[in-house]
């Protein structure tokens, strides 16, 4: 690989880990490829299980409470300093820097402040992948590298209302909802837009070969956050947070898997390490290359993730290191809360079961518990754990300057929030229905 290697990063919308390399019956044959050829990493996390404020973590390198990016972009949130994108820190190496698909950092007009050289496609609307592969096949004679930002609608809501490519009677609801035949079908919807998920994603990785450009450079296959269905997106659980993220290229080769935590906030500083760039000062991650070469097990020893807005505000931190989670709620309302994710027949269906989730402080020991169901917070056999985890909270949020800690964080002028507020049981206020075009 050169000194200056390009860099694709290709992402999703709501993909979580269900695709065929992390063992689900999901054919994803494009991304089991580029796992068996790259380095996979089995317990990577986002910063934030919300589209925008993940993005933005993981584009900066730094939390959504640093970036400011508290809620989605179409809503009224933006980066305190665009040029803190990652695509400035490559211009100003000498790269180009080029858009095809969906950013979601910067809302509406907003896209040109994040500074890219070239926008192949605006949002979601055309052919994000046909555009990247005419890039990539202009790229072939080229000797300026490249930062090409490809990003896919799939597989968000609404899911393919017909013409799934699973059967519903041979597939199974994630965990930890119960079979039945709605949440087949919904899971069935999954699936289908899974696979134009992965045929999309195989149109650029086959373009990337065709166009001799592979082994020149790195490839950064990711999503937001957890699927849209209960418990997942926009929760701290690990089913919220827990993201796909496959890397191809330089130290990362030969179908490796890596068991050591990894957050989105590492790929700024781990990009940065490959092409032989200085990470900016401001990174909160650690580069990953040492886990891909097998010089470590270990990174980090705890990664740490947040909700501030999605549709509503619902302020929430956790710390999870190798064994524990501790998620606590920074809310001052003492009262269940509407469920703050996309409406759905699962989500109907948890709703109706009486899934009102509200508890102060959770801990859950992860090896005992991996579907994190019992709330260890008053279990005296914790009691040590538990403080250790809330002091690894705390000294987190100071050194990071988390404005929870003085109190509610204000929605910016024009900013649309949804009122949690006295809403009852079978509204939906808590969610959004919304498909930003960017």
């Amino acid at each position: 690989m050169a000194d200056k290697p390009n860099i694709l990063y290709i992402h999703s919308h709501d993909t979580g880990r269900y695709i065929q390399p992390y063992g689900h019956a999901i054919p994803t044959p494009n991304l089991q490829r580029l796992a068996e050829q790259g380095v996979l990493f089995r317990r990577a996390f986002c910063a934030n299980p919300t589209c925008s404020p993940s993005r933005a973590a993981l584009v900066t390198g730094t939390y959504p409470h640093q970036n400011g990016m508290f809620g989605l972009a179409h809503r009224g949130w933006a980066l305190n300093n665009y040029d803190e994108h990652i695509v400035n820190t490559f211009k100003a190496a000498g790269y180009r820097t080029v858009l095809s698909g969906v950013q979601h950092v910067a809302g509406g007009e907003r896209i040109n402040d994040i500074g890219y050289d070239e926008l192949l496609t605006g949002g979601r609307k055309g052919s994000p992948e046909l555009a990247a592969s005419s890039f990539l096949h202009r790229q072939t004679n080229s000797d300026q590298p490249f930062f090409l930002s490809v990003g896919f609608f799939e597989t968000h809501r609404k899911f393919p209302e017909d013409n799934w490519t699973a059967d519903p009677n041979h597939v199974m609801p994630p965990t930890p909802f119960p079979d039945s035949k709605e949440l087949r079908d919904d899971m069935a919807a999954f699936i289908t837009s899974a696979g134009v998920l992965d045929h999309k994603m195989g149109v650029v990785f086959d373009s990337l070969n065709d166009a001799g450009l592979r082994d020149n450079t790195l490839v950064i296959c990711t999503t937001d956050h957890g699927i849209a269905f209960p418990r997942m997106k926009c929760n701290l659980h690990d089913t919220g947070i827990g993201i796909m993220l496959i890397m191809h290229g330089g130290p990362f080769a030969g179908g490796k898997a890596v068991d050591g935590l990894a957050s989105h906030v590492d790929v700024v500083p781990t990009v940065c390490d490959v092409a032989g760039i200085d990470a900016p000062a401001r990174c909160e991650g650690v580069s990953l290359v040492p886990l891909a070469t097998g010089n470590t097990e270990e990174v980090r020893e705890e990664i740490h993730a947040e909700v501030n807005y999605h549709a509503c505000y619902e302020p929430m931190r956790c710390v999870r290191t190798d064994r524990y989670k501790y998620i606590k709620r920074f809310d001052e309302r003492d009262r269940p809360i509407l469920p703050n994710c996309d409406q759905s027949i699962t989500k109907d269906f948890a709703m109706e079961a009486g899934w009102y989730p509200y508890q102060r402080e959770m801990l859950f020991d992860t090896f005992l518990d991996p579907h994190e169901a019992h709330n260890l917070v008053d279990d005296p056999g914790y009691g040590q754990v538990l403080t250790d985890m809330q002091q690894r909270m705390l000294r987190w949020q100071e050194a990071t300057n988390d404005p929870v800690l003085d109190g509610p964080i204000p929605a910016p002028p024009g900013a649309r929030v949804n009122d949690i507020n006295g809403v009852s049981p079978g509204e939906t206020a808590g969610s959004t229905d919304e498909f930003p075009q960017y």
